[in-house]
């Protein structure tokens, strides 16, 4: 039975109920993990509200060499974190690479915020009266966090939130726990304080426990749509800054001067990445003018080619979906498709295997925008492919989808590329590019039903999220018996 980590201890959960940890490509059961309780809740953040008192008077210039050591220990632990990724997701271990190291990425971003985290001053605002603005820590924080990248999305939020002088409790995806607490006994294993860090195992009476929780000041999330609606209402009606990011439908436009070939590989390599199962992943390919046919073509021979299976084998291209309730949701959609007289160039559906949560690519031809598979969210690898007219149609397709995180133009024009830019509502885009995901020194997060609340995830917005900027106006008179 996995363990809750509070106060530098591990410890058992009170909850009674378990979910099992499943490897999706071999349906080994690998851990129970506990459904913890309002109980857990209560303990980490009574800890990480006394823990903060101390933390915060620390030094940022000291604060941050617990994450210099923490990096040290997750480049020395590399590849067990990459092997244990693999294993409770099912990504390929190329992708778990990626996985990891974004994470450290953040790690290393963080490390900075004494120039980050620095305030602004300003004198003589009026005669004899000067100003100052510093960024302040303000508590405890939480995070939850989801399936399809176990080792990265925590660390979008922690370090930011602990940099800054925060204390932090993580509730991490049920379904993939064992990464996460590789990386809490890394933590231990780096010295920070007790109490600084805590990890909560559970499932909707933690969520809901963490989102209502007095002494919780603010609450990060990363999930589907309807869920972060959830955690955005609940959170920011008991009064706590919230950043929840939802869900995607990424559209991928491909222009007649785009080079056909390395655009159509990049778009594939978008879909079908972590086998579809990211909120980055691109999902419609709209093909403008006489693109269609050459698209068409080239990318029913390139998800041909897909080999699928266990994703610790190095000859897999792509590993498995993470349930079998997953499997099933994805063949939903493309049963719709069918039944809305789309065309299926390539099926997917059909794929034999003993065991495993197993999904070959679906190539889908003629879309229309007015399809489910058009609108929804499929979070699998399924291709498909719009016939359109021209850019202001794509952007219009763009615009007018509920969600708006990520979207991506192919071309080798630079006045398409500036009305693509300034037009499209998504507010991470790519030019060339398949997966535009910032780095960790830029913000992240999406608009529409992608994101709610005002402040996104890391870089210099993850360091507004996790301070209070306090202003002090001041004037001094000289004393005459002083002076």
């Amino acid at each position: 039975m996995l363990k809750n980590y509070i106060n530098g201890e591990w410890m058992a959960s009170t909850g009674t109920e378990t979910v099992e940890v499943i490897n999706p490509a071999t349906e080994d059961i690998l851990a129970l993990s506990p459904l913890g309780t309002t109980q857990d809740v209560n303990k980490a953040v009574a800890v990480a509200k006394e823990a903060f008192k101390t933390w915060r008077k620390t030094p940022a210039i000291d604060r941050t060499q617990y994450l210099f050591r923490l990096k040290t220990l997750l480049e020395e632990n590399f590849e067990s974190l990459v092997k244990l990724c693999t294993e409770e997701h099912g990504k390929t271990l190329i992708e778990s690479r990626g996985d990891v190291r974004r994470g450290i990425q953040m790690v290393e971003t963080a490390c900075g915020i004494p120039n980050l985290m620095m305030g602004q001053s300003f004198e003589d605002i009026a005669a004899g009266i000067d100003c100052q603005a510093v960024k302040q820590p303000m508590g405890v924080f939480a995070a939850i966090t989801p399936f399809n990248f176990p080792a990265m999305v925590p660390f979008w939020f922690w370090p930011f939130a602990v940099a800054t002088g925060n204390t932090f409790v993580l509730k991490p995806s049920e379904r993939v726990p064992l990464t996460q607490i590789k990386i809490f006994e890394l933590i231990e294993k780096a010295g920070f304080p007790k109490g600084v860090m805590n990890l909560v195992l559970g499932g909707k009476e933690v969520v809901n426990a963490l989102c209502s929780h007095p002494d919780i000041k603010g609450i990060s999330f990363v999930g589907s749509t309807p869920v972060a609606k959830h955690v955005y209402q609940l959170g920011s009606s008991h009064g706590k800054r919230v950043q929840a990011l939802g869900g995607a439908k990424n559209f991928m436009v491909i222009l007649p001067d785009a080079n056909l070939e390395t655009s159509v590989k990049t778009c594939l390599e978008s879909i079908i990445g972590c086998a579809g199962q990211r909120c980055l992943a691109g999902s419609v390919i709209l093909c403008v003018g006489n693109a269609y046919d050459q698209v068409k073509k080239q990318i029913i021979g390139l998800a041909s080619d897909i080999v699928v299976g266990n994703g610790s084998d190095p000859r897999t291209h792509m590993g498995p979906l993470i349930s079998n309730a997953s499997v099933e949701r994805v063949k939903g959609l493309i049963q719709s498709a069918v039944d809305e007289k789309a065309e299926i160039l390539l099926d997917g559906r059909n794929i034999s295997t003993k065991k495993g949560y197993f999904l070959n690519p679906t190539v889908i031809g003629e879309v229309k925008s007015h399809m489910r598979i058009a609108q929804e969210e499929v979070f699998g690898p399924v291709v498909s492919l719009a016939r359109i007219r021209s850019l202001d149609e794509a952007i219009e397709w763009i615009n007018n989808s509920p969600f708006a995180n990520t979207a991506s133009l192919f071309t080798a024009s630079g006045a398409a590329a500036r009305q693509f830019s300034y037009e499209a509502s998504p507010t991470m885009l790519g030019l060339n590019i398949g997966v535009p995901a910032p780095m960790s020194f830029f913000a992240f997060g999406g608009a529409k039903d992608s994101f709610f609340g005002d402040i996104k995830a890391h870089g210099t917005s993850g360091v507004q999220f996790f301070t209070d900027t306090k202003v002090t106006i001041q004037r001094w008179n000289k004393d005459s018996n002083i002076w």
